[in-house]
């Protein structure tokens, strides 16, 4: 199976929201965030739990977990092998905060407008 491309969405003003969260983690959590982004990389939408997990309307979260931290990047697929991390979090609750999934989904519709006008 051939590796998926990853790549971090980028605002209209060339912020990277997951990028910058990944950079604010402590050493440890991002050493393991960039290990799922590996993993997300390699297996794509094989990734399965614990590492990956289907959130709804076609989001999904990475999952990395350090001691009792727990984080998430959210991300979605486009077409062909094609993989866009929105943004990130660190998990406080049993439920990915409301807030959170609906920016990924903002992000997603912002990406896939400006894709197909490319």
């Amino acid at each position: 199976m051939p590796n998926f491309e990853v790549d971090f969405y980028e605002t209209a003003n060339g912020r990277q929201p997951a990028k910058d969260f990944l950079m604010s983690l402590d050493q440890k959590m991002r050493t393991k965030m960039l290990r799922m982004i590996l993993m997300l990389k390699t297996n794509g939408n094989e990734l399965r739990e614990p590492y990956s997990k289907f959130v709804s309307d076609g989001i999904y979260e990475l999952r990395a977990k350090v001691g009792s931290d727990i984080s998430r990047i959210l991300y979605f697929f486009i077409v062909g092998q094609h993989i866009i991390l929105t943004n990130g979090f660190v998990k406080k609750t049993q439920k990915i905060p409301v807030n959170e999934f609906k920016r990924a989904k903002k992000y997603r519709a912002d990406y896939l407008k400006r894709w197909r006008t490319k």
